[in-house]
């Protein structure tokens, strides 16, 4: 049987988001940063040949300009002064989880509670600068080796630095604030809406590509298929879990005896997210950016790497694969679900899983069904992240239509609508509260005098 909160959950109406003036307030103001955000991403930055400029981003198109431009909404080829985006800080803040879990120093910090967590979080911001510092300086030297610049030298490279290194911490900002004041996360939301404003540029070049002939209309249509096919199978995936029975047992809290209870420890099917996939093309994506700084001027090595590990190269396509399968495991294993942890607070607060002897024994028991789902999560990830590599070298498809675009367009949208549901959930629970016969709540009356006989 569901329980009440279960029940009001499943009556939930959109209609009440006219009654809920906090949470109307919460969205016009993450409507608000983020149109900020798009008009940054058309502000451009000083001292850059504008005409030249588009030559050049189609050209690193498949290096810098590939995962990167994805990230920052098409504010890369216009070289705007957000043309970083947030990436910096999400791959300072990946990096800094990482060393958490394998620094005893940063681990102490996470156990520190509000404090600890605002030490890792100044950590993360003095990396953002760091990792946003050098893109930036590589991207003032790749603009100068691509005749970009109109005034080549220390005061355009320290110019590019300053405002892309300032547009990257601003856009941080905005990330937190939303997070603090608007509804959902704040940094997912920008990376989302970045996406989500490239993706009518992207199918009309599909489709114009289809009414000149270059796709025949059976793959056109095979394709757009195949792309709402991709996006159920996302969300089916994203929504599976694997739940572990817990039993707590009876315990006695001074006087008083309390029965035993259940529940169930929900494992995802895929608990990395999309940290994987990141890490993979972010990785392999490095040596043909290299070659885009150098200008092409690359040595024989670099050559050959170029020429097997390209985009789209069979080499290519078996290390992506193996990398998103590593880096699942290890982000699962030693950030995103802990079974010692998870194991040591089950222990601490009672539960057992039946069968299983709590402490060592159960955290060898979560490690085995842990790394049994992630074959499947691990492999799930792996062929999303493939569609597109495979669609862009087969059918000249956008990059936009599936991979890493679809997975966080899918979480994004998933998490923001599970947070919308909470508002109006505590409202309609608050409404409930003020009509309810609650003591403090009823209208004082005067007593009235027993009658007299």
């Amino acid at each position: 049987m569901a329980s009440a909160a279960e029940q009001m959950a499943a009556n939930l109406s959109w209609g009440a988001l006219g009654k809920a003036t906090e949470l109307r307030q919460r969205i016009f103001f993450t409507l608000g940063l983020l149109i900020i955000y798009r008009l940054g991403t058309y502000i451009p930055v000083p001292g850059i040949d504008a005409q030249a400029l588009r030559d050049f981003m189609d050209g690193a198109a498949s290096g810098i300009g590939g995962i990167l431009s994805m990230f920052t909404g098409g504010a890369l080829g216009r070289m705007g002064i957000l043309a970083l985006g947030i990436m910096p800080y999400i791959s300072a803040s990946i990096i800094v989880q990482l060393l958490a879990a394998m620094v005893p120093a940063l681990e102490q910090m996470k156990k520190e509670g509000e404090q600890g967590r605002k030490k890792i979080n100044q950590i993360t911001r003095y990396g953002t600068v760091a990792l946003a510092t050098f893109q930036a300086f590589g991207l003032a030297k790749s603009l100068e080796a691509g005749g970009l610049a109109h005034e080549p030298g220390l005061y355009f490279q320290a110019a590019v630095v300053i405002t892309l290194v300032g547009g990257t911490m601003f856009l941080m900002w905005m990330g937190e604030q939303i997070t603090a004041r608007g509804i959902g996360n704040g940094i997912s939301l920008i990376i989302f809406v970045g996406i989500v404003a490239e993706i009518p540029a992207a199918m009309a070049s599909f489709l114009e590509q289809g009414r000149a002939g270059a796709i025949s209309l059976p793959v056109t249509l095979l394709v757009i298929v195949m792309i709402v096919a991709v996006i159920g199978f996302v969300v089916f995936m994203e929504r599976a879990l694997r739940k572990i029975h817990i039993q707590y047992p009876r315990r006695q809290v001074g006087m008083k005896m309390y029965d035993g209870g259940s529940s169930h420890l929900p494992i995802k099917v895929n608990p990395a997210g999309v940290i994987p996939a990141i890490f993979a093309s972010s990785l392999l994506l490095l040596p043909t950016t290299i070659a885009t700084f150098s200008s092409g001027n690359t040595g024989p090595v670099m050559s050959t790497i170029l020429a097997y590990f390209g985009p789209g190269q069979p080499l290519y396509l078996l290390f992506y694969v193996a990398m998103i399968v590593f880096f699942a495991y290890f982000y699962t294993a030693n950030v995103s679900f802990k079974s010692d942890e998870v194991a040591d607070n089950l222990k601490n607060q009672g539960g057992f899983i039946p069968g299983i002897r709590p402490g060592k024994k159960t955290e060898e028991y979560l490690d085995y069904v842990v790394t049994r789902v992630l074959v499947i999560g691990s492999g799930y990830l792996a062929a999303v992240c493939l569609l597109p590599e495979i669609l862009r070298s087969q059918l000249s498809i956008p990059f936009y239509f599936g991979g890493t675009s679809v997975l966080i367009i899918v979480s994004v949208t998933m998490d923001t609508i599970n947070q919308v549901q909470s508002h109006l959930l505590a409202h309609q629970y608050e409404g409930l509260i003020e009509k309810s016969q609650l003591r403090g709540k009823r209208k004082k009356t005067a007593r009235k005098a027993p009658a007299r006989r």
